[in-house]
């Protein structure tokens, strides 16, 4: 993204409404949580459904550790 990206947290009850709003666009969307999440997790997937809306490609998760466990 070009820009930044705002989002607003607004509690309704046990969930949380997260909107994620494009600064550049105005494009915005809505993901509901629940408020056990942490901000980190709620600002992710808001982004994460904002990037899909404005058609760019996500980032691969991160690799799994290598090695053996015992």
């Amino acid at each position: 993204m070009a820009g930044g990206v705002l989002f607003e947290f607004v509690q309704m009850g046990q969930v949380m409404r997260v909107a994620a709003i494009d600064e550049v666009t105005g494009t915005e969307v809505f993901v509901i949580t629940p408020v056990s999440a942490t901000r980190l997790q709620m600002e992710r997937v808001a982004l994460a459904k904002l990037k899909r809306k404005l058609g760019e490609p996500e980032e691969p998760p991160p690799a799994p550790p290598s090695g053996r466990y015992a």
